[in-house]
């Protein structure tokens, strides 16, 4: 990389020109482990990348930190952080580019234009435990939380700068003697017991940046680190100035024992019992527009979102002003104890990440269905096919709901819940549910070498197959197309388990297969190089041959297909938001394209008739009528990861990562009805992939992250 001469206190002495293929324009920040740079990409997109110091780049313990904290930014990317476009940790000098947020950090609000009024608290306070839920359903638990990490975007604050979170698989262990934080916003047992460290301690950290929000100041403050690591311990949070409304909440968050304090969800509750704004019953928020509401104005400018909210806090003046005076009652007392503590009780101390592990349940003798009536038409049931608390994947078919958990494939029956049989297949996260391909049910689509085929009324192994290389394989046509690391796709009966036919699919070099229920056919598709064209391939599962093949404008994915029409999500080459809706037909060779109103983030869709349902990352649910040639609506759910849609007769149905089935009108899309969570014992897990519904008929099933499968009404969501 060809060096730049920087300028500007504290930038290093040579700065590189390129960290990858993109072109650094100017330096936003320098930090103890890195500098971070406005980039653009070669499209001309604003991104924000992090290059390591040359000093660290040369520790092999370092690059392992960065591996962690790129893996961890990735791990969260969505709409509450600054997505992840690009990284390289194995690079000369390592670096991680992310999209470009324009707005002032926290830190720099607070300093430029003061402490923020009550509604901006709330918004911040709200907006930021919104964050830490997602960020700690994904597995992760931040750690240095503080008002230098929060961006004040135009849609909320963004919670950035990973670095010593760590991902709940990780396998690196933490050092010793050397502090892992920022003191002010620690919490007590990143002190105490670092190795106990969990998502509590983002919970306690998000106090503190609340007191700075509405102070300029923490609630633990000296200019010893020694010190505040005492009284973060020992003393009680100086609460002084902290508006009434929030104090009450914010003094919860900063409970010395993490089982004290509350939960995101908790807050954000609390939050909109106080806010006349908030809808306290469905938990969605207003549509998503691209103006600004002006939250972060700072005080004396016009902010007309924080005039309707301070309508409704006369009512609730009295109240709140009793529970401020109760808050300032245990004020910070500090003297020479503290100072002699302090001493004594040092800083050798390492903050350590708490894990979150991923679901995953071992075998055991399955618990009864519990029958519960949802309506006189149908009797509801929920099950749990096996012990533990790994989230069933499931699918019907041959009459039964088959559901795959770690280790174990189980059939249920679909009218009682009732289990039929178990069988053991390879341990192991799950990522897909089973599939029936020549009327046997085929567990193992996702577990690598081992294929296998299953009596659907018994569960007794009908054939096994070792695949030469591992692989990935999709059903389509009663055959099993089985796609190799070199790219040879290979077609397996799924009634024999016997090699019908393999070969490369000209034109792909390592293809990626999709195939739909109801329809006969596999779609092999390859994007360009640059992104700007996509080759679709229709392909006979049967034989392997070729029954269409173009090439299309721009990175496409297929998601669903009918009526002789394929649909394709037409995605940004760079950091992958769809952007459009596009059906092809492979028959007349028709294209036709409809643009999204809104980018959606790591979007996946179904299709019913002419309607396409997408779902992205941050809850949003829009459906697009390709008939017609528009975008019908659009929903925010409330969610920030939802499964892949599934569409009955009259609503859409979708999985929440907090076990929910939610139910939307599929003509207004208005939120039709919602079941209760299921987080089961551990509601700090989450599952890696997300459950699709299964619709047949009148009924719907779902499955969540305690174990549990269950069946409702589709008819009366409203009685969920």
């Amino acid at each position: 990389m060809a060096p730049q001469s920087s300028t500007g206190a504290g930038a290093e002495a040579e700065l590189p020109e390129y960290a990858g293929h993109y072109r650094l324009e100017s330096c936003l920040g320098s930090g103890g482990m890195g500098v971070v740079h406005l980039a653009r990409s070669t499209s001309g997109m604003k991104l924000a990348v992090k290059v390591v110091h040359a000093q660290f780049a040369k520790d092999p313990d370092f690059r392992g930190r960065f591996r962690q904290e790129v893996a961890a930014a990735r791990r969260v990317s969505g709409a509450f952080t600054a997505p992840v476009v690009d990284a390289d940790p194995d690079s000369e000098r390592p670096w991680m580019a992310t999209l470009f947020i324009p707005g002032p950090t926290l830190s720099e609000q607070v300093k430029r234009n003061g402490p923020m009024d009550s509604a901006q608290l709330r918004r911040l306070m709200a907006g930021l435990a919104e964050a830490l839920r997602d960020i700690h359903r994904a597995g992760v638990v931040h750690r240095d939380l503080k008002p230098s990490n929060v961006l004040l975007a135009d849609d909320g604050p963004k919670v950035i700068d990973f670095g010593i979170s760590r991902p709940s698989d990780s396998e690196l262990r933490t050092e010793t003697g050397r502090l892992i934080g920022t003191p002010p916003f620690m919490a007590p047992e990143q002190f105490r017991r670092p190795r106990e460290v969990g998502p509590a301690a983002d919970i306690f950290a998000l106090g503190s940046v609340m007191v700075h929000a509405a102070t300029g100041r923490g609630p633990f403050d000296s200019d010893s680190p020694y010190i505040v690591a005492y009284q973060v311990v020992h003393d009680e949070p100086d609460l002084t100035d902290v508006p009434d409304e929030v104090a009450p909440l914010v003094l919860r968050c900063l409970a010395k024992e993490p089982e004290e304090r509350p939960t995101p969800d908790e807050l954000m509750r609390e939050l909109r019992s106080v806010a006349a704004s908030y809808d306290t019953q469905t938990f969605i928020p207003a549509q998503r527009t691209g103006d600004t509401d002006g939250s972060w104005l700072p005080a004396g400018r016009p902010d007309r979102a924080g005039e309707a909210d301070r309508a409704g806090e006369a009512g609730r003046a009295g109240e709140a002003g009793r529970a401020g005076e109760a808050v300032r009652g245990g004020g910070r007392r500090l003297g020479r104890r503290a100072v002699l503590g302090a001493g004594a009780f040092g800083l050798a101390v390492v903050g350590a990440l708490a894990s979150l592990p991923w679901l995953d349940g071992d075998g055991g003798s399955p618990r009864p269905a519990s029958p519960r009536t949802t309506s006189a038409a149908f009797s509801g049931w929920r099950a749990t096919p096996a012990a533990g608390d790994s989230t069933p994947l499931c699918s019907h078919g041959a009459g039964r709901l088959l559901c795959a958990t770690s280790g174990l494939v189980s059939a249920l029956d679909p009218s009682d819940g009732r289990l039929l049989w178990r069988h053991p297949v390879g341990k192991g996260p799950r990522t897909k549910p089973p599939v029936l391909a020549g009327g046997l049910v085929q567990p193992s689509a996702d577990q690598g070498r081992l294929l296998e085929a299953l009596d659907p009324a018994s569960g007794e192994a009908r054939w096994q197959r070792d695949i030469a290389e591992a692989g990935s394989a999709v059903s389509a046509g009663g055959m099993l197309l089985v796609t190799g690391a070199d790219g040879k796709v290979t077609g397996v009966d799924g009634a024999s388990g016997d090699p019908r036919w393999s070969q490369s699919i000209p034109g792909h070099e390592v293809p990626y297969l999709a195939a739909f229920t109801g329809d006969p056919l596999a779609y092999a598709t390859s994007a360009s190089v640059d992104g700007k064209s996509t080759r679709l391939t229709v392909l006979d599962p049967q034989t392997g041959d070729v029954r269409s093949d173009a090439r299309l404008d721009g990175t496409l994915k297929p998601f669903g297909a009918t009526d002789g029409s394929v649909y394709l999500l037409s995605e940004d080459a760079v950091h992958g938001d769809a952007r459009a809706v596009v059906r092809y037909t492979p028959g007349t060779g028709e294209t036709r394209r409809v643009p999204l109103t809104v980018p959606l983030q790591q979007a996946h869709g179904t299709v019913r008739g002419n309607t396409a349902y997408l779902m992205g990352t941050g809850g949003s649910l829009v459906a697009v009528d390709l008939q017609a040639r528009e975008q019908l609506w659009h929903l925010e759910t409330g969610m920030m990861r939802g499964s892949t849609p599934v569409a009955g007769d009259q609503h859409v149905y979708v999985t929440a990562s907090d076990g929910r089935l939610l139910a939307v009108d599929a003509r207004r899309g208005k939120l039709a009805g919602q079941t209760s969570p299921r987080l089961g014992d551990r509601p700090d897990r989450i599952p890696a992939v997300l459950p699709e519904p299964v619709v047949v008929g009148d009924r719907v099933y779902g499955s969540a992250p305690d174990g549990t499968v269950f069946a409702v009404n589709g008819r009366d969501p409203a009685a969920w």
